[in-house]
């Protein structure tokens, strides 16, 4: 007679004939196995297997009786299918059976759908045609440099909450990063961040990067990328050119995007500030610690392979009058003589009889030059406070007298006094003379 037996006892009992084999003969029981033993030899849960001993030894469950006519005669074939097709939800498979005139229930087909499995599709299918071995994105030293944006929730020390834009750059050979926090994440702000991290890392020859707005703003016809406007004549005045990826994408950008993620739960998780600045400061003392920590995929420390190897082919960024156009944006001046930068307000002097003015901050201090940049207009202190902050000559000491915004044209043409006196239509408006009723 073939005993049935599934796969869990055929291990139970090989392993249980294990033990037996290791024990004298007539000391052993099967009554004195121990759960714990059994569950590290076979792997099977200690829970299990106790209920394994209660059952007699068997893992085996108590089928209901079945009666002549089973309910799903008839439907098994359409919930075979089905399952075929990966749907193993039973309010679903429910819901298609009763379409059909099923007179059963919900546990009904969930019991149904436990005890066929098998009939489900596996959940992972390997792609046909591609080999199982992968190739990552791989550059020369100092050819490629990774570029991108975060932006993160800062808590401050007044309990408060700082939004900001993270932007990073770091070299695609050896890992040397640059780290630097703007209020948003415009274009201006991105000229900005490039330039400082240029000045920190070298200008390498390609910079790659996702399919930001303020980068590309379309593609031909033929898949040539069409460059916004002003980040082309920044990538001519620079000396570097793009290089566009799939945004979220490991095997090309992933190392600028593991870094931002790394900055997020280390530099920004533990971290109070009170401004921006603060902000920046840390994040350069921490950026020069990951700098200077050996990694393992050069087996050095990044400063010193960027020193050495990618030095060769990088270039510095050549300090030329035109930069400054990009490190100043321009402001226009409001009807009062303020102008606002990251949000705060700043008076110019009065004196001063243009539109628009460029503005650059460095670190705490905030200069504003004339639209030319030959002239330095006023240089402020921030203190990041929300407060509009003045200047002594903003306003001249006596104020003009409004004039109106339209022209007169209305004329008034007084009279002589004669000619009214003279005239008909008047006379009756003359009460000094005396009327027939008073005589």
């Amino acid at each position: 007679m073939k005993v049935k037996c599934n796969d869990l006892e055929s291990i139970v009992s090989h392993t249980i004939e294990e033990m037996k084999s290791e024990c004298k003969e007539g000391h052993f029981s099967l009554d004195s196995v121990s759960v714990s033993e059994l569950s590290r030899r076979t792997g099977i849960s200690r829970s299990r297997l106790r209920t394994w001993k209660k059952k007699g030894g068997s893992f085996s469950r108590k089928k209901r009786s079945t009666p002549p006519f089973h309910i799903m005669d008839g439907y098994s074939s359409l919930l075979d299918g089905l399952l075929s097709k990966g749907i193993s939800n039973s309010v679903v498979c429910l819901d298609y059976l009763r379409h059909e005139g099923f007179p059963g229930s919900l546990s009904t087909v969930k019991e149904y759908i436990s005890d066929h499995k098998d009939l489900l599709p596996p959940k992972h299918r390997p792609v046909e045609g591609l080999g199982t071995r992968g190739r990552r994105y791989t550059t020369e030293p100092g050819t490629v440099f990774q570029m991108d944006w975060g932006f993160v929730n800062v808590e401050t020390e007044s309990g408060d909450r700082l939004r900001a834009a993270c932007f990073a750059m770091i070299c695609h050979h050896c890992g040397e990063c640059y780290l630097e926090f703007f209020p948003n994440a415009r274009q201006e702000n991105l000229f900005i961040g490039m330039i400082h991290a240029f000045r920190f890392l070298g200008v390498p020859t390609y910079v790659l990067t996702d399919n930001m707005k303020s980068v590309v703003i379309g593609r031909t016809l033929d898949g040539q990328p069409i460059w916004q406007h002003d980040y082309a004549q920044f990538m001519q005045a620079i000396g570097f050119r793009t290089k566009l990826c799939k945004p979220r994408h490991p095997y090309t950008k992933g190392k600028v995007e593991r870094f931002i993620r790394h900055a997020k739960d280390n530099l920004v998780s533990g971290i109070n500030v009170n401004n921006l600045n603060d902000l920046n400061a840390a994040s350069r003392e921490w950026c020069n610690r990951q700098n200077s920590i050996c990694h393992a995929g050069c087996d050095l420390p990044p400063e010193e392979v960027h020193s050495t190897r990618c030095s060769h082919t990088i270039h510095p960024l050549q300090e030329q009058a035109e930069l400054m156009n990009y490190l100043c944006p321009i402001r226009r001046i409001s009807f009062d003589g303020f102008i606002t930068y990251e949000g705060r307000r700043f008076g110019v002097p009065g004196w001063y009889t243009r539109s628009c003015v460029r503005v650059c901050r460095e670190y705490d201090t905030l200069t504003i030059y004339s639209e030319d940049l030959q002239k330095v207009l006023k240089t402020y202190t921030v203190t990041w406070s929300r407060r509009d902050s003045c200047c002594m000559d903003q306003f001249s000491s006596k104020e003009p007298e409004e004039l109106p915004t339209m022209p007169v044209r209305t004329v008034i043409h007084l009279e002589d006094r004669k000619s009214f006196e003279n005239a008909d239509f008047f006379k009756k408006f003359d009460f000094t003379k005396e009327g027939p009723e008073d005589e």
